[in-house]
């Protein structure tokens, strides 16, 4: 049979299927609290074939999962599962929902099953398949086998486990038009600051770079296909407007693993975005975050881009040593890093960062040189301190290599390696323990977060209200909290690696910190809280005055 596909501001074009019958829902499982685009994606292509597609929160109660599943009685359940480190809960849960009556094909896709599908499978045995890598058109095949009873273990894209052993069927290739997919379904509630909600979006697909701690670059290069794709402008700038008028976004998150930025061409596509914000009347009403590299970070194109609505900037900067970034394969330089950091302060828009304190190749003499970089970026106070150490993902560079000098510790679950001077594995646990204890820099709840949060506030002050008269106090109040809370924790990791390095006692305590900590938090809470108290009636007002939605009641251009 012949079934006609429409394409989003495509030609459309004829495809050649087999009859599927869509009386039975499909269920994709993944994490849901800030947006998954990648079950978006795959839920808004089964629905363009006819199949009603559900998503569900990950970490939803397992009882409760199942009970909607139960409910649904789906043919198919597909989970998504990014990181390694997430493998036993998934496995949990298959398990569980297995052990309660549910039959149906079970199958998985992400990063890590795509990379690594033996071990998916030897780990969680009850899984029937692993879609791999980008899993629109496979998955879409393998409901209209499952659906009308057909084998579907000849479905290129897709890994199982046969009597025979494991089977890899050849890989499906990358999907070149991004613009031939639908806008993704976005089954979640969207986050908001300060009233104003919050959504992802992306502008494109793969990553050029070769960090070689980063799986995204292996992810993207080992299926057949062009690495880097990009939609066209004009669709992204037109998914943000109806976003914008039908569910009232105002902030959109772009999650595009590097913004089409670095290069001539990639720079005119960026302008032509800015052009497509301008025609289709949304700056002003709408802000944007992206994620770059620092050598990227142009003086005169990021005013245009803030102008045009960009407030925040993350860029990975990882490493405040030449000798770090090299391990890390980064190719760019300290003072790269610096100098882009300096130029988003220049202009007014925010940034924030990735940062490895520890990584493979890390000494006493790398941790103070990398906190000498973060007293340069951050000792003013204008972001919050924040580090972690780099972890051997499965599929990259760097844990190969691990293997390779017999440094590789853990299991594929949570792989870890051995620093080369043994005294840095005590300090790490020591200074990680302490730092967790205190909840300074991970958690949600965490004073780097909040800290990172309450900027975040300003910026939306900044862009999407009026001017209110104690906003530079406050600024000068939040950066003096920023200031402070980031000089004591340079000093908490300066001087404990210098007691760790000499064999000396260690002077601080986890009532000591996590004490400074909750001072630190306090002085946040309380300096906010005045702020907001003081201009609510007008926070509130401009609120009130949003402008409603212009599209029609029961339409959408939106899956």
């Amino acid at each position: 049979m012949r079934e006609l596909v429409v394409l989003n501001g495509s030609e459309a074009r004829f495809r050649t299927s087999d009859a599927r019958d869509t009386s039975r829902p499909v269920v994709l499982i993944g994490f849901q609290q800030q947006g998954n685009l990648g079950i978006g994606y795959l839920t808004a292509t089964l629905s363009r074939h006819g199949y009603h597609a559900t998503a569900i929160d990950f970490q939803l109660d397992p009882a409760d999962i199942l009970d909607r599943i139960r409910a649904l009685n789906p043919m198919l359940v597909g989970f998504s599962l990014i990181f390694q480190f997430y493998v036993e809960e998934f496995g949990a849960l298959i398990r569980y929902l297995r052990d309660h009556g549910v039959h149906c094909h079970f199958t998985i896709g992400g990063h890590f099953p795509s990379l690594s599908y033996r071990e998916t499978i030897e780990l969680i045995p009850e899984l029937d398949s692993v879609v791999r890598f980008e899993g629109e058109e496979t998955l879409v095949e393998l409901a209209d086998c499952l659906s009308s009873g057909r084998p579907w273990q000849h479905i290129h894209g897709i890994a199982y486990q046969s009597e025979s052993g494991i089977i890899a069927q050849p890989l499906r290739h990358l999907v070149e038009d991004l613009d031939s997919l639908p806008y993704p379904a976005r089954e979640f509630t969207p986050m908001a600051v300060l009233g104003h909600k919050i959504m992802p979006i992306l502008a494109s697909r793969g990553c050029a770079r070769t960090c070689s701690f980063c799986s995204i670059h292996t992810f993207y290069r080992s299926a057949p296909g062009k690495v880097v794709r990009l939609r066209n402008p004009s669709a992204v700038v037109g998914e943000m407007k109806a976003l914008h008028e039908e569910r009232h976004i105002t902030i959109f998150l772009f999650q595009d693993d590097d913004f089409p930025l670095f290069g001539p061409s990639w720079r005119r596509w960026t302008m032509q975005l800015v052009d497509e914000l301008y025609r289709q009347n949304l700056v002003g009403k709408v802000l944007w975050k992206i994620n770059c590299r620092a050598d990227a970070v142009d003086h005169d194109l990021f005013c245009r881009l803030r102008d045009a609505g960009l407030y925040i900037v993350y860029m990975g900067l990882e490493s405040g040593s030449e000798d770090g970034l090299e391990i890390l394969n980064k190719e760019v330089t300290v003072e790269e890093n610096i100098r882009a950091v300096e130029t988003l302060k220049r202009i007014g828009v925010m940034f924030q960062y990735g940062f490895m304190l520890f990584d493979p190749s890390t000494t006493f003499e790398s941790v103070r040189a990398n906190i000498a970089f973060l007293r340069r970026i951050v000792g003013d106070g204008s972001a919050a301190a924040t580090f972690c150490r780099m972890l051997p993902y499965d599929g990259t560079p760097i844990k190969d290599e691990l293997k390779r000098a017999g440094r590789l510790r853990g299991d594929v679950c949570n792989p870890d390696y051995d620093f080369l001077d043994p005294r840095l594995g005590g300090y790490f646990e020591a200074l990680t323990g302490l730092l967790n204890v205190a909840g300074w820099i991970h958690g949600c709840r965490a004073l780097s977060p909040q800290l990172d949060w309450a900027w975040h506030e300003v910026a939306i002050l900044e862009r999407l209200f009026p001017p209110l008269y104690t906003l530079d106090q406050y600024k000068e109040q939040l950066r003096t909290i920023t200031r402070e809370s980031n000089d004591m924790l340079f000093t908490v990791v300066e001087e404990m690696a210098r007691a760790h390095e000499r064999g000396t006692p260690n002077t601080w305590s986890e009532d000591k910190i996590e004490s400074q900590c909750r001072t630190f938090i306090d002085r946040l809470l309380l300096k906010r809280n005045e702020f907001v108290y003081r201009h609510q009636d007008v926070l509130l007002q401009t609120l009130a005055n949003k402008v409603e939605p212009s599209v029609p009641e029961g339409q959408s251009v939106l899956s």
